[in-house]
C-alpha cells in the first residue's frame, strides 16, 4: 500500500505521455522547393505575380460575404458611382479560355416597345420565325384602313416660273403655283377586289398672258383643271368565273397651243368624260376568255369670250358605246400572251358640227400581245395592233393606221427603275374638213435613288398628232430632269426642270416653253 501513491503517479505521467506522442508523420516539402517534373508542369498553375500598384486582398475571415458587385460609394443599390470612378474588369484565371459574348445588357440595350414572346419568337418552343423582308421604300406612305381597304392620301403644294404657259411661237413668260391630290385605295381581301385611283390638280398662273401676236390669240386667262380618277372592281363567281367593272371619270381642258381653241376666248373650255364598263372573264385550265361592254359620255361647257359672249358645244358632245372581246393562254406564271378586238359607236348629241359635217362614227381596233411578270424584274403589258374608223359623213375620209400599245417596268436593281409607256387614239376634231386627230405617244423614265431619301429621275417623251386631211402635222418633245428629298415617310422635297418644244408643219405655229418648279408632298 505504501507503492500505491508511486503506482499512481506513474500511470498519470504514462497517459500524459501517450497523448503527446500521438502518431507521427514526415513532413513533406513545399511544392515550390519540390524539382519540377513533366507531369507537374502540366498539372501545376504557374506563379502569379501580382502587380505593383494592386494591393493584397483583405482578409475575408470574421466578414459577411458580399454577393455580386457592391455599390460605390455613395450610390443607390444600381452601382452607379457618383464619383465617376472606373470598375475595374476581373483578371481572368491563368489558362482559362475567354468569357463567350453574351447578351447586352438591359441598359445598353435600344428602348423598343415590349411584344409578346410568341409574336416574338423567344416562347419556348415556339418555331423559328422567317426573317422580315426590308422594306422596298423605307421613307413611302404608309397609309390607313378606312372601310377594309388600304387609303393612301397625298398633297402637293408647288410653285415656280413658265416661259411660256399659252405654248404659242411668241408668249411670254408667267409665274405658276399648283396644288395636287392624290387618293389611292386598294382591298386586301380573299376573295374579290376593289381598286380607286383619283388624282387631280389645279394651275394657276399669276401674271396675266401676254404675247407679240394677233388680240384674242390667247385667253384672257390660263388656269385650268386637270382630274383623272379609275375605280375597277372584281368579284369571283366560282373560282374559274369573275365579274369585271370599271368607272372612270376624266376633266380637262383643251392643250394649250391646239388649233381647236376658238379665238377670243376669257378662259380655257372645260369638259368632262364619264364612263365605265362591266364583263365576264371565263377560265378553261391556261386558256382565259373574256367579253365586256361599256359606255361613255363626254361633254363640254359653254365657251366665253371676252366680250361678254357665249358660245354652245353641244356639237363636240358624244357618247360612245364598245364591245371588247379578249383571249388569253397562260404559258407560263409570268408571260400571258392575249389578242383582243373591240368595236364601238360613236354619237354627237347634233347630227352635224358648227361647219355642217356629220361627225358619227364607227370604229374596229384588233391588238396582240403580251403581259409580263417575270419574278417582279418586268411586269406590265405590251401590244401592237391595227385601228381604224369610219364617218357617216362621206366628205370625211376614214382614218387608220398602226397601233402601239405598251406600259412596261423593269426593275434593273432595287435602286433603278426603268418605265415604257407607248399610246396610239383616234381623237375627235373642230376643224373643217378634218375627220379626226391620230395621236402617238411614246415615252421613257429613268429613276434612280442616289440615296434612299434621295431619288433622281430622267423623263424623255415624244409623240406626234397628224390632223388628216388638213396638211398638219405636229411633233411635240418633253425633256425634264427632277430630284425628290425624302424628309420623312409624310413629306417630301421635290424640284424639277422640264423642256416643252413643238415642230408644226404650219408656219408659225412652233414654240419652245422652258418650266421650273419646286414643291412639297404631304402624304399619308
Amino acid at each position: 500500500m505504501r507503492d500505491a501513491p508511486g503506482a499512481l503517479l506513474r500511470a498519470c505521467l504514462a497517459g500524459l505521455f501517450s497523448l503527446l506522442c500521438g502518431p507521427l508523420a514526415a513532413q513533406s516539402l513545399p511544392d515550390s522547393l519540390i524539382a519540377a517534373t513533366p507531369e507537374s508542369r502540366r498539372s501545376q498553375p504557374p506563379f502569379v505575380r501580382l502587380a505593383r500598384d494592386e494591393p493584397a486582398a483583405a482578409s475575408r475571415i470574421g466578414r459577411i460575404p458580399v454577393y455580386g458587385t457592391p455599390a460605390a460609394s455613395g450610390a443607390a443599390a444600381s452601382g452607379f458611382d457618383s464619383l465617376s470612378r472606373k470598375r475595374r474588369k476581373a483578371r481572368a484565371y491563368p489558362g482559362a479560355r475567354p468569357p463567350k459574348a453574351g447578351l447586352p445588357s438591359a441598359a445598353s440595350a435600344p428602348r423598343r416597345t415590349p411584344v409578346a414572346a410568341a409574336v416574338a419568337g423567344t416562347a419556348l418552343g415556339s418555331p423559328p420565325r422567317r426573317r422580315l423582308r426590308p422594306d422596298d421604300d423605307p421613307f413611302g406612305a404608309v397609309g390607313f384602313y378606312a372601310g377594309g381597304l388600304l387609303t393612301r392620301t397625298a398633297v402637293e403644294l408647288s410653285g415656280g416660273y413658265d416661259s411660256n404657259p399659252a405654248r404659242i411661237a411668241t408668249g411670254k413668260g408667267s409665274t405658276v403655283s399648283m396644288i395636287a391630290g392624290e387618293l389611292l385605295m386598294a382591298s386586301n381581301w380573299s376573295r374579290h377586289a376593289l381598286n380607286v385611283d383619283l388624282r387631280g390638280s389645279f394651275t394657276h398662273y399669276g401674271d396675266r398672258p401676254d404675247c407679240d401676236c394677233l388680240p384674242g390669240s390667247v385667253p384672257d386667262t390660263l388656269d385650268r383643271p386637270d382630274v383623272t380618277g379609275k375605280a375597277a372592281g372584281r368579284v369571283d363567281v366560282t373560282r374559274d368565273l369573275r365579274i369585271e367593272s370599271e368607272a372612270r371619270l376624266r376633266v380637262a381642258t383643251d392643250n394649250p397651243g391646239s388649233p381647236d381653241i376658238a379665238a377670243g376666248l376669257s378662259r380655257y373650255t372645260t369638259y368632262a368624260s364619264v364612263g365605265g364598263s362591266l364583263g365576264l372573264v371565263r377560265r378553261f385550265n391556261r386558256l382565259e376568255l373574256g367579253v365586256s361592254g361599256g359606255i361613255d359620255r363626254t361633254a363640254y361647257e359653254w365657251s366665253r369670250f371676252t366680250n361678254g359672249a357665249t358660245a354652245s358645244n353641244h356639237d363636240r358632245d358624244y357618247a360612245q358605246s364598245t364591245l371588247t372581246g379578249r383571249a388569253s393562254y397562260e404559258m407560263t406564271p409570268g408571260v400571258k400572251p392575249f389578242v383582243e378586238a373591240s368595236l364601238d359607236r360613236r354619237v354627237h348629241d347634233l347630227a352635224a358640227d358648227r361647219s355642217g359635217y356629220l361627225r358619227d362614227s364607227r370604229g374596229f381596233t384588233v391588238k396582240a400581245g403580251t403581259t409580263f411578270e417575270l419574278t417582279r424584274l418586268i411586269t406590265g403589258e405590251a401590244a401592237v395592233g391595227y385601228l381604224t374608223r369610219g364617218y357617216d359623213d362621206a366628205r370625211l375620209g376614214d382614218l387608220s393606221g398602226l397601233l402601239t400599245s405598251a406600259s412596261l417596268v423593269w426593275s434593273v436593281t432595287p435602286l433603278t427603275t426603268v418605265k415604257f409607256t407607248a399610246t396610239s387614239t383616234i381623237d375627235e376634231t373642230t376643224l373643217a374638213g378634218v375627220p379626226g386627230v391620230a395621236n402617238r405617244s411614246y415615252g421613257a423614265e429613268i429613276s434612280h435613288a442616289l440615296r434612299r431619301w434621295l431619288v433622281g429621275t430622267l423623263k424623255f417623251t415624244a409623240g406626234n398628232s397628224d390632223y388628216v386631211g388638213a396638211g398638219r402635222s405636229d411633233r411635240s418633245y418633253s425633256a425634264a430632269a427632277a430630284l425628290t428629298y425624302k424628309l420623312s415617310r409624310t413629306m417630301h422635297l421635290k424640284g424639277e426642270f422640264r423642256r416643252d418644244w413643238l415642230q408644226s408643219s404650219i408656219p408659225g405655229s412652233d414654240y419652245t416653253a422652258n418650266v421650273v418648279m419646286l414643291g412639297l408632298r404631304f402624304q399619308r
